[in-house]
């Protein structure tokens, strides 16, 4: 974030600029971006979901779109329109976020008291999608969706298989029986190395355990972050140095954050950099302390809370820098049509909406 102002009782959030999105990667790389690249980008995007569980949010919309990547491959997340707060573990959530190719069972079978799992689902979803190029799970319906993912990763838990029967009664799959549906669970170890013979076994059990059937046994974010997946070879120590360094060089780069700096004066530019130095060991970066120092001048922070309006833009705004800033309206819930061009040209088959 580089400045925050108000205008007209409303406050405006102005940040860097990126054009580029994980889906203009994924639609400019034939066959997918490679094991290191996606494992770069899906460590990035870990950290900052790990960030967000941790402060009580779900973003409930993780989808490549919603992926910026900086010139110098630095990840940021993007779009929290459907993004809300976890009041309690069995808080009642509504059942229509996330875009369709990345819901979770839980969110396919109308469980209202889903949580933070559901983003490490989209997780898996993603992973796979960077690697091989193409959507994991494509479904043309919710229904669909939930068979592509049944077909392969076996019946849905217990708890959902009750719902389920309660929520869509004598509603049956046009692909399979209601028994395919809600049969036994399979082994997603097992079922994802069929699906990715030459992949490793470590980046399968990484992707098995963000896609496990029941939310519960579903690994968090922390865990996945100090999973063998990461750790072997080194790979957080060598690429967190590469990373500060990809960060330096773009907060020094960017024009109107050189400018905030230097209006701020040199203590709060002493306490940037400072941040800066520890944006990859800590999650609360600079532009918090900008936050926090305004908000002590203007002595408004009680009134920051009551009344802000963020004037959101999606992924596609940030393509078009001479669309003005506005309210935009409700996220759609229907894969890009870009998805469905490049599914169609792969021979991958697509309905219409």
């Amino acid at each position: 974030m580089i400045e925050v102002f108000r205008r007209k009782k409303r406050f405006y959030l102005v940040f860097e600029y990126l054009d580029h999105t994980l889906l203009n990667e994924l639609e400019n790389a034939e066959g997918g971006l490679g094991l290191e690249m996606s494992k770069r980008y899906i460590y990035q995007v870990l950290r900052g979901l790990d960030f967000c569980h941790n402060n009580n949010i779900m973003h409930r919309d993780i989808k490549p779109e919603n992926i910026l990547i900086s010139p110098n491959g630095v990840v940021k997340l993007c779009d929290f329109g459907f993004a809300r707060f976890v009041n309690s573990p069995n808080e009642s959530c509504t059942d229509y976020v996330a875009t369709r190719w990345y819901r979770a069972p839980e969110l396919l079978v109308g469980d209202p008291r889903y949580g933070r799992p559901i983003d490490i689902w989209a997780v898996g979803c993603l992973y796979a999608e960077m690697v091989v190029g193409n959507p994991l799970f494509p479904g043309d319906s919710d229904v669909d969706q939930l068979y592509r993912i049944t077909k392969i990763l076996g019946g849905l838990c217990m708890k959902h298989q009750t719902l389920m029967d309660r929520s869509r009664p004598g509603q049956i799959l046009r692909h399979a029986s209601a028994d395919e549906l809600i049969g036994p669970p399979q082994s997603g170890l097992f079922s994802i190395r069929k699906l990715f013979p030459k992949w490793d076994i470590i980046a399968i059990d990484f992707l098995a355990q963000c896609l496990r059937m029941d939310p519960d046994l579903r690994s968090k974010s922390s865990m996945l972050l100090e999973h063998p997946f990461f750790i072997q070879d080194r790979f957080v120590d060598k690429f967190l140095i590469l990373l500060r360094k990809s960060i330096d060089i773009e907060s020094s780069m960017n024009p109107l954050s050189s400018k905030i700096l230097s209006e701020k004066g040199p203590s709060v530019t002493t306490n940037l950099l400072e941040s800066s130095k520890s944006v990859c060991q800590h999650f609360p970066s600079w532009h918090m302390h900008t936050i926090i120092a305004e908000d002590l001048n203007d002595k408004t922070k009680s009134e920051t809370t009551n009344t802000m309006e963020l004037c959101e833009t999606s992924s596609s705004s940030h393509n078009n820098p001479s669309r003005k800033v506005c309210k935009m309206n409700s996220i759609s819930v229907i894969p890009n049509t870009t998805y469905i061009r490049k599914g169609k040209q792969k021979g991958i088959v697509m309905y219409d909406y």
